[in-house]
């Protein structure tokens, strides 16, 4: 149960990396915090998000999810953790609506390059 909690709280980080990203940036942004235009950082959110839409576009179970799923086979009980992090990853609802709303999601993230450009840092 240790492994498939350790596997569940890498995927919460994920999800918390796509979708808490967003705001940062934007505040970020507004903050003039230099971080938030670095391109290491804007290009990996914007993949992290387009690897989401491509797995729910082809119809692809999220590997962590997979993972999660066969080590807990093993266990029958929940965790605490386990209760807790799937109650704020996972909703019942139709992966078509899931699949509007990453591809919206990811349409937001593209529109904020051009909102808030990345941008090298010059160090001389």
């Amino acid at each position: 149960m240790l492994l498939a909690d350790i596997v569940l709280i890498v995927h919460f980080l994920y999800v918390l990396f796509v979708v808490g990203s967003l705001p940062v940036i934007w505040v970020g942004a507004w903050l003039k915090m230099m971080f938030v235009t670095n391109p290491w950082f804007r290009y990996l959110h914007l993949a992290a998000i387009l690897f989401v839409v491509a797995e729910s576009l082809f119809g692809v179970a999220c590997p962590l999810t997979v993972w999660e799923n066969s080590l807990r086979q093993i266990e029958r009980d929940s965790s605490f953790i386990q209760r807790w992090l799937h109650f704020i990853i996972f909703y019942n609802v139709p992966e078509a609506i899931l699949a509007v709303v990453y591809c919206l999601f990811a349409g937001l993230v593209a529109m904020t390059f051009k909102w808030v450009p990345p941008r090298r840092i010059r160090v001389d």
